[in-house]
């Protein structure tokens, strides 16, 4: 019966206008509706699924400022059991390496876990790293990027498809993987779900709580710094080429201008 912890992440809705905020170009969170992350669900769901077939209990792990607690409630209505958020203004602004550096934190104060999941990318970043450089942080093996999961005792198998073609992962538990979009689909949380929600059990973590030092994480002490942005320029109307009997080497020459031929 394994105990599954999955990471989920709060993002801005991904047909959402987004934008950077003035001054230190951190994701200005409140400039769009934030949602859980669909890949996140999937995520959620494959436990699930795992749980319903073996038995277990289901823990979610967010890492996010006080909004974050809809995103975690969204999971607990999906069916998880309980979930931990670590919320601390200092972690605003971090990057990936920081990231996983306080959710392995976090995830070492969580005793008996055999497996964790988390979607292969966050919508709001695309670095498509955390899941593995928490393995890393961990000393557990990682299994990324997989389109299919099986748990059977005390060994994980998936596989993940690649341009190359279809390759077959193990491990042994415990292990650290994270799936992508053709893993499944999630359910929609029902109204039982919903209400049942609402009184399950969400601990609080602070860094303090974590021994994680402020210093090491947040914008100012970040790897990488964004020192500039440009909007997108707005669409403009294309050109329309009317084919005059010379319309394939106006496209060409319009290609060649371009430098995509």
């Amino acid at each position: 019966m394994p105990n599954i912890v999955v990471l989920i992440k709060q993002v801005p809705d991904t047909w959402s206008e987004r934008k950077l905020t003035d001054g230190d170009y951190t994701l200005d969170r409140e400039a769009a509706d934030a949602i859980l992350d669909e890949i996140n669900e999937r995520a959620v769901e494959e436990a699930l699924l795992i749980k319903e077939a073996q038995g277990g209990e289901v823990t979610v792990l967010a890492m996010g400022p006080e909004r974050a607690t809809e995103a975690i409630r969204k999971a607990l209505s999906m069916g998880a059991d309980k979930a931990i958020h670590i919320k601390d203004d200092a972690i605003k602004g971090s990057d990936s390496i920081q990231t996983a550096y306080v959710l392995a934190a976090a995830l070492g104060q969580i005793e008996g876990i055999e497996l964790v999941i988390a979607g292969n990318e966050a919508t709001d970043g695309r670095v498509g790293a955390v899941p593995a450089i928490v393995a890393e942080y961990l000393g557990l093996p990682q299994l990324t990027h997989l389109r299919k999961l099986t748990v059977d005792g005390d060994r994980v198998t998936g596989e993940r498809e690649t341009d190359e073609g279809v390759f077959k992962l193990e491990a042994t538990l415990p292990a650290i993987v994270s799936v992508n979009e053709k893993i499944n689909e999630p359910r929609f949380p029902s109204f039982k779900g919903i209400m049942a929600a609402k009184k399950k059990e969400v601990q609080t973590f602070t860094l303090a709580d974590l021994g994680v030092d402020p210093e090491t994480v947040g914008v100012a002490n970040a790897g990488t710094q964004v020192t500039g942005v440009t909007p997108k320029p707005p669409r403009t109307a294309g050109e329309k080429i009317v084919d005059e009997g010379e319309g394939g080497q106006q496209i060409a020459t319009y290609l060649v201008g371009q430098k995509i031929i």
